[in-house]
């Protein structure tokens, strides 16, 4: 998946962590993170006995230092929206989406595309689903273009790693590209290249739950998305990490600033067919997007590059073809794909 996504909780659903527990794990974590520094250093140096200096001392330092690091910082985060979206269903989220203007709702189909429970694995039902609730094609996209884009982990670890500012800007840009790129499919009146059976289709009801849940259950969904979400993809996070580590510690940083710096005009189309066939989540490519920000690559380059891996992957194209004809999927592709491009052009002028 190219985005991640926790079943929205039910009430008399728990974990095996009690919400009683919540500030001990986070007094766990506090400390937990505090040390990672220390901690590297004397595995590498100590333990290991290998120099910082070398190709190898380093790539392991990297290594050992961002795996818990990354690992932690998406815990917190996950438990964090875990309960965020404990608040949304599909059914809400179409509800809140229905009957609006439809440059109103391109916003705010793009600002619920960051918190909602959905990924790219969600497209064709959550297509159909909007499409039969009346809400415009446009709208729909820009929902579906932000959902994966602006990947709540993905912001939350540039945070981390980078600090406020380049997290605004993968914020800022990520919601542009999703409300202009749905405004001009809009404008485009392509509804004719949706698959007819998809408009024939009656939405379903959903469930009413017995009861709202409460704060107690929307903690245990909190608790709950960590164990799914942290347990599904730590294999990749991992495999991304020591990817970037053997960039940080084996690739020249004049070689990447060559090819992916400011000075080179092609490097931003070639970071963004580089990352299209490319399936990784966001927690995955964000320690390869450390390792070539440290090496030298330029910013919007890289920024670019992990836009296309996360908003651009061929998996979800696959999917969306059920749905839709190849007219509107090339519109699809096309529109984010100049989108992300300008972007990567942007912020390598600008910065």
């Amino acid at each position: 998946m190219s985005g991640l996504a926790a079943t929205p909780a039910l009430p008399g659903t728990r974990s095996a962590l009690p919400a009683r527990l919540l500030p001990l794990a986070l007094l766990a974590w506090v400390v937990a993170y505090s040390l990672l520094s220390r901690v590297s250093t004397w595995v590498t140096r100590d333990a290991l006995r290998l120099s910082p200096a070398t190709h190898l001392g380093s790539a392991v330092e990297f290594f050992v230092y961002e795996a818990p690091k990354v690992i932690l910082l998406l815990a917190l985060v996950v438990f964090g929206v875990g309960v965020i979206r404990s608040f949304f269903t599909p059914a809400r989220t179409r509800a809140i989406l229905a009957g609006k203007r439809e440059s109103a709702g391109n916003v705010l189909a793009a600002a619920l595309g960051i918190v909602t429970p959905f990924c790219s694995c969600s497209a064709v039902p959550l297509f159909i689903g909007f499409l039969t609730a009346g809400i415009p094609l446009g709208v729909t996209f820009s929902f579906l273009i932000s959902a994966p884009m602006v990947n709540e982990v993905a912001l939350a670890l540039l945070f981390g790693l980078f600090g406020w500012k380049v997290a605004a800007l993968y914020l800022g840009t990520g919601l542009v590209i999703a409300i202009v790129a749905g405004w001009i499919i809009g404008r485009l009146r392509l509804e004719r290249h949706v698959e007819p059976w998809v408009y024939q289709m009656v939405p379903g009801d959903d469930r009413p739950q017995e009861r709202p849940p409460t704060w107690e259950d929307r903690l245990h969904h909190g608790f709950d998305a960590v164990r799914d979400i942290v347990g599904r993809v730590w294999p990749y996070v991992l495999l991304g990490i020591a990817v970037g580590a053997g960039i940080h510690g084996w690739v020249p940083q004049n070689f990447l600033a060559s090819i992916m710096g400011r000075g080179a005009w092609w490097s931003v189309p070639l970071a963004v067919a580089i990352g299209v066939p490319m399936y990784s989540n966001a927690a995955g490519i964000i320690p390869v997007v450390h390792a070539l920000l440290e090496k030298g690559a330029a910013l919007g380059t890289v920024l670019a590059f992990m836009m296309a891996v996360i908003a651009l992957s061929l998996p979800e194209t696959v999917i969306l073809r059920k749905v839709l004809r190849p007219t509107l999927i090339a519109a699809f592709l096309g529109v984010v794909t100049v989108g992300i491009i300008a972007v990567g052009y942007l912020f390598n002028w600008l910065i």
